[in-house]
């Protein structure tokens, strides 16, 4: 009987058990949920006749093998420094893997060693990374066979007729309009950890032919705009080292090429200060007996009219202790973030995704935009569950039926692993207009 294993049964995990589960049943395929927490596995499989949960500790060697070598596809949503755990099991084991996270250095290292064993480590199969990989590569075809059908008809040459000038592709987790309601207009609708430390290893990226580098701080004081009509205007940040992708997407002739975050501007002009005071540090040990003010106390000369409220329902001002266990500024600042910007059991997140090329054509410049945008149910079942969740859980069927050929430490840039994908994400809901 063919058997998924998913580590992690998190915010993330919603939709994906859910699939999962569908598409199991009927072929008599079993679902093993593990997690540290079973009441929380337990609550996510329901009672699903074909599903398990199972409490591990991935440090346990003997109890990873055991699990993994009982399953054929294994899907991680552990947090990422975790993933190499599971990644040394697979390979002892000779299983199969996929995560939503990006490929780091450690998993990397493995690659000669995974291709060697007849296996697929397929990771960056989330939203963003995701979704975003494979619509944009889409995209680009659409708008390269646009250039080569106009150069056809004119008689040129296609290099001649038209290329590829600029790449922006922008995917944010927000808030549904319907559920803003604080200063900040965003709540926690992933790993929050996540949210404070985004943008903290800076960007890179091309822009007018030129590489840019971004710091931390200047990352969120210097964002730019676009405007949705679902959402009306959102600022961006660039996301990280956007240079391995102009390779990787096939753009080298692009004279721009960034890849970034969104949120809406309060968010950035917010959280821009934080950044400078320091608050989201995770290495500084804190001083002990600091209250919440006291800690937040470098941000004050970075206060504005416009901010204070912001700060005020993070409770910066609050004369309380530090929470029990804090040992870090960034561990201050996810309680604060967890408990006051926390998502209630009705209200509903937003995923946003837009790429847009300019291009030559037929001598005209030309701008093209394709927007995604998922609306979650409630707190429980959230849009970014959904679209971190589907692309790992369609992956892994197919892959469990012999549909994927792809071997090695793998992102999803092959058409024959994206094509196909798109189409099912497209089956259900996941579309770009």
């Amino acid at each position: 009987m063919a058997q998924f294993l998913l580590f992690g049964a998190g915010k993330s995990a919603t939709s994906l058990i859910r699939y999962l589960i569908r598409v199991a049943a009927p072929r008599g395929w079993r679902v093993v949920v593990a997690e540290n927490n079973l009441t929380l596995a337990l609550s996510k499989i329901g009672s699903a006749a074909c599903a398990q949960a199972v409490r591990v500790d991935v440090g346990n060697e003997v109890e990873m093998d055991r699990l993994v070598a009982e399953s054929d596809v294994v899907i991680s949503l552990l947090p990422p420094s975790l993933h190499f755990l599971v990644a040394r099991s697979c390979l002892r084991n000779r299983r199969h893997l996929l995560t939503a996270s990006y490929v780091d250095d450690a998993i990397r290292a493995l690659a000669p060693e995974v291709r060697d064993s007849g296996l697929l480590f397929l990771c960056e199969m989330g939203l963003d990374p995701g979704i975003d990989h494979m619509s944009a590569l889409h995209f680009i075809g659409q708008v390269r066979e646009e250039i080569g059908q106009v150069a056809e008809e004119i008689g040129q040459v296609r290099e001649d007729a038209g290329r590829i000038m600029d790449f922006y592709s922008h995917t944010g987790g927000l808030v549904a309009p319907e559920s803003d309601d604080n200063p900040w207009h965003y709540k926690i609708s992933w790993n929050p950890r996540n949210v404070v430390r985004a943008g903290s290893a800076g960007a890179r990226y091309r822009e007018r032919g030129r590489e840019v580098m971004r710091d931390y701080v200047s990352v969120f004081e210097q964002p730019g705009f676009i405007d949705v009509a679902a959402t009306g205007r959102l600022a961006w940040y660039a996301n990280r080292d956007s240079l391995p992708y102009i390779q990787l997407y096939g753009l080298e002739e692009a004279e721009t090429f960034v890849r970034t975050t969104l949120r809406y501007p309060a968010f950035c002009e917010g959280w821009a200060p934080v950044v400078r005071a320091g608050l989201t540090d995770d290495v500084r040990t804190l001083e002990e007996g600091l209250t919440i003010a006291e800690w937040a106390s470098p941000l004050w000369p970075y206060m504005t009219a416009q901010n204070r409220e912001m700060y005020a329902y993070l409770g910066l001002f609050d004369p309380t202790p530090a929470p029990p266990g804090a040992r870090t500024a960034a561990d201050v600042l996810q309680y604060l973030l967890e408990t006051r910007l926390a998502m209630r059991p009705e209200d509903k997140d937003m995923i946003v995704m837009r790429h847009e090329i300019g291009y030559v054509s037929g001598g005209k410049q030309l701008r093209r935009t394709c927007t995604l945008v998922v609306k979650g149910e409630d707190a429980l079942h959230t849009a970014m569950a959904r679209t971190v969740g589907l692309p790992l859980g369609i992956a892994a069927k197919l892959l469990l039926e012999g549909k994927v050929a792809l071997r090695g430490v793998q992102i999803p840039v092959a058409p024959e692993l994206y094509e196909p994908l798109l189409r099912e994400l497209d089956e259900e809901g996941i579309r770009f207009s």
